[in-house]
């Protein structure tokens, strides 16, 4: 019975405290930005997308392979002819030929038609080379578009790494200003109690504890919706983070930023390659102009229940299955052939003027862009630099709030300061110490 008590002992020990140690796993910045780049759905279904457009290319490719297309049929029917002209309108008519007699019989017999055709159209005036270009920018602008998606999700998750990190810290600032508003107010009351001071310090310090925990409170359910921004920018669903402290202690050993936006910026590279895909799709409209050359050819075998002899006896036919499907005449045929439809130039004009138009439009998207991403750059130099400013100084305003809290802390338990001006400097501390972890936050 021990031993068994003992394993059990030591079961719980080891899923309570493994579990423990499980959860305080600390999750470092480049760990949230790998896991949001594995799991986001958005980043998933870019990278389809992708995928969709190498197929588009490998489609486009096999456009310029030849037609090749068999046939066969097996019918049963008249064969009435008529002399006079006829147009098959959308297919819709019968081909019996046969001969035209002098009135309407019904004899019907079994025939088929045998057929292999191939149709290449060798030369296109480059349509199909601008067809694959078309397709492969595409593909290029996808990928762009992947890359930019990547690159702003970067940015999304570790500015919501960054302020989950600093909501921590804020919480962890008021849990030490809460801290230090029950200690003065442990002070208050027992001074209260033997008439050393005014009972109203002890109902201030009392108010002053409340609102302590009303912002840690506040606090905590910041540090809450940071928590739920990251984990849902990562795929995941888990709200409870230990985050890496690094960023607090100390700021990036490099900091300068360049002064231009590169060519290669992924958001650039993105509007681009938007640019480089409708000037394509207006090369590809412009190759409408120009005439198809193609090659053909035909082989043909065909079967019939009637006779040769059918015109001059309508008699000379039979209705034997077999024999009307088995073919006993073949044709071939090869030639070459050109197709140019002289209307297609007028109506394919005013959609290549309609796709310069979006060209432009494009372009002029790419310059705003361009233009905002130089604002930015320029901003953020300055906020760079203010953001150092701030860091640099904030160590002298929290040591400046501590002594000052000691000071009056220590004035106040000898009854040499009023509550008011301890709460004051209470205050002023809890300030100083979150001004503190903004300011290394920001850094970075």
């Amino acid at each position: 019975m021990l031993s068994v008590k003992s394993f059990v002992l030591f079961l719980f020990y080891f899923l309570f405290i493994g579990a423990g140690i499980l959860n305080a796993q600390t999750l470092s910045l480049k760990e949230a930005v790998n896991t949001a780049l594995t799991n986001y759905d958005l980043l998933k279904a870019k990278g389809n997308y992708v995928h969709a457009s190498e197929e588009s290319v490998k489609q486009s490719k096999r456009d310029y392979l030849p037609n090749l297309s068999l046939s066969a049929q097996n019918d049963y029917g008249t064969i009435n002819g008529q002399n006079g002209p006829s147009y098959g309108l959308g297919g819709l008519a019968v081909a019996s030929s046969g001969p035209a007699l002098d009135k309407q019989n019904w004899n019907a017999a079994f025939g088929s038609l045998y057929l292999a055709n191939v149709n290449w159209d060798f030369f296109t005036f480059g349509r199909i080379k601008e067809k694959i270009k078309v397709a492969q920018t595409v593909l290029n602008r996808d990928k762009k578009d992947l890359e930019q998606e990547r690159f702003q999700q970067e940015i999304r998750v570790s500015a919501a790494y960054l302020n989950l990190l600093a909501a921590q810290r804020l919480t962890l600032s008021q849990k030490r200003n809460l801290e230090r508003a029950l200690v003065f107010q442990n002070t208050a009351v027992l001074r209260a109690k033997n008439g050393l001071i005014a009972g109203v310090d002890s109902s201030l310090a009392k108010a002053e504890v409340s609102n302590a925990r009303i912002s840690l409170t506040k606090a905590k359910d910041l540090e809450q919706e940071q928590a739920n921004k990251l984990g849902v920018l990562m795929g995941i669903t888990a709200v409870n983070f230990t985050i890496d402290t690094t960023s607090i202690t100390r700021i990036p050993a490099q900091y300068g930023a360049d002064t231009l936006i590169k060519g290669n910026h992924p958001i650039l590279n993105y509007y681009k390659n938007r640019v480089e895909v409708s000037n394509e799709q207006t090369n590809y409209y412009k190759r409408s102009y120009y005439p198809t050359f193609s090659l053909f050819g035909v082989m043909q075998g065909r079967g019939s229940g009637f006779s040769s002899a059918y015109a001059q006896n309508q008699t000379a036919f039979t209705q034997s299955y077999a024999d009307g499907v088995n073919p006993t005449r073949g044709n071939y045929l090869f030639g070459v052939g050109m197709v140019w439809n002289l209307t297609a130039i007028a109506r394919t004009q005013p959609q290549v003027r309609a796709q310069e138009y979006i060209s432009r439009g494009l372009q002029d998207e790419y310059e705003l862009v361009n233009k905002q991403l130089q604002a930015q750059l320029a901003l953020s130099d300055t906020k760079l630099k203010n953001a150092i400013d701030n860091y640099k100084e904030a160590p002298i305003q929290v040591k400046a709030a501590s002594d000052a809290y000691l000071q009056k802390s220590t004035l106040y338990k000898n009854g040499l300061t009023t509550m008011v001006d301890l709460t004051q400097a209470l205050y002023t501390l809890n300030r100083a110490e979150t001004d503190r972890d903004i300011a290394y936050n920001n850094v970075w």
